[in-house]
């Protein structure tokens, strides 16, 4: 577990250094306008890395322990979501996000939460069509769209 703890602190203290350095490099300061387009992420990456310093702390003042950072039973759950998650990707990339996050949702709410077949079509039909108007009508901001979209003109 401590070489997971480790592992995770060093990837978000890279993250922190990244976001202050570039948020140096943008300003840091308080302009006559207000702060500057640093001033912000740059207190964001500095309470990462404060949070960061706090943590190796905590794991420095532990024992090392053989338990496992994570069991087969605990995994389960883990990759029940991080499957479909990872197929929503893929399949943004080929069918577009509306139809991607059709299949998503209606193959979620079976899988894992064993809805009745109405309520995984009206929700899986309804809410990629009420983000459709949303994001393409309202805000004019368009998403990637595959075959169907184009067919229907989109």
């Amino acid at each position: 577990m401590r070489a997971a703890d480790l592992a995770t602190v060093a990837v978000l203290m890279l993250v922190g250094g990244v976001v202050l350095f570039d948020a140096v490099r943008l300003g840091i300061g308080w302009g006559t306008d207000g702060p500057q387009s640093g001033f912000f992420p740059f207190w964001l990456g500095t309470t990462l890395l404060l949070a960061c310093a706090v943590v190796l702390g905590q794991i420095a003042g532990r024992k090392p322990r053989g338990v496992p950072f994570v069991t087969r039973e605990q995994l389960g759950p883990v990759l029940k979501v991080l499957w479909p998650a990872t197929a929503l990707v893929v399949l943004t990339q080929v069918l577009g996000i509306y139809v991607a996050s059709a299949l998503y949702i209606g193959f979620y709410m079976r899988w894992v939460g064993a809805h009745s077949w109405r309520s995984i079509v009206v929700l899986s039909i309804g809410i990629p069509l009420v983000t459709f108007l949303v994001f393409e009508h309202w805000f004019l901001v368009p998403l990637p769209k595959g075959p169907l979209e184009q067919w229907l003109g989109y």
